[in-house]
């Protein structure tokens, strides 16, 4: 006999009319979170409901600025310290997917470093770009 784990979606503050729309197409709605803002600029995302056990999606895009990135690293940490069963980070738009290779001298691979800072919150693996992540390559 198969477990079977709840499913709850979240959204990051950038991506939330598409996460009302996944959700709602899965018959549910979207989990309560909140972010403390401080004066500083610093902010702390946190679940106002337990997830404890569950399969817990987080909706959020990654484009500029690197907040929204941030924003979706501390989600997916805080999901993991929360006891949640499996986090999946859902990325309609991944930032620095055109630096998935390095095409000249003493650059960065983006996209890579990103992938392994995801990775390192607690993705661990369940990354998914909800979208094509490059437009039509000319050239090479």
């Amino acid at each position: 006999m198969a477990i079977v784990h709840k499913l709850k979606f979240f959204a990051g503050r950038e991506s939330l009319y598409l996460a009302e729309k996944i959700a709602r197409s899965y018959g549910t709605t979207l989990g309560e979170s909140s972010v403390l803002e401080f004066s500083d600029g610093e902010f702390q995302p946190s679940y106002n409901e337990s997830i404890r056990g569950c399969t817990v999606f987080i909706i959020q895009s990654t484009f500029p600025p690197a907040d929204n990135l941030f924003e979706l690293l501390l989600m997916i940490d805080a999901a993991r310290r929360a006891s949640a069963y499996k986090v999946i980070a859902v990325i309609p738009y991944f930032g620095w997917a055109r630096q998935d290779r390095k095409d000249r001298p003493r650059v960065s691979i983006g996209a890579k470093l990103v992938a392994s800072l995801l990775t390192a919150a607690g993705a661990r693996g369940d990354i998914l770009p909800a979208l094509g992540t490059h437009m039509r390559r000319t050239g090479s």
